[in-house]
């Protein structure tokens, strides 16, 4: 098995956010598993970008911060990121305040715990 590097704050080449350079704001957010919400806020910053979810009904009244990293795709077409995540992992993901948008603690936090949820091994 060959293993790879995860980079948490830059989007992956194969998603095309930065090449395209288009606001991923509106777009609707799945998990490996399912649905989770629509994002709110993005970033296209070197090294620190981010889109922020609003998870609607599914965790009622949270928000939660997905490094770049964790976005495996995007369907342009569509409208849909999707994610390298569970609905789970994403759930149990670190609380999202406001004050934490530009924390770098949290981010630490938040860039350590899905580090730990990625399987790093190929197939």
């Amino acid at each position: 098995m060959a293993t790879r590097a995860w980079d948490a704050w830059n989007y992956r080449e194969s998603a095309e956010v930065t090449t395209r350079g288009k606001d991923l704001t509106g777009f609707s957010v799945e998990a490996v598993d399912g649905h989770i919400g629509k994002i709110d806020r993005t970033t296209l910053d070197v090294d620190s970008s981010f889109v922020v979810v609003d998870t609607g009904p599914w965790i009622v009244g949270r928000k939660v911060m997905l490094p770049a990293g964790t976005i495996d795709r995007v369907d342009w077409n569509d409208e849909k990121v999707h994610v390298d995540r569970t609905k789970d992992q994403i759930k149990d993901s670190p609380e999202l305040t406001d004050a934490d948008l530009d924390n770098p603690e949290y981010r630490h936090r938040l860039g350590t715990y899905y580090g730990d949820t990625y399987d790093r091994t190929l197939p």
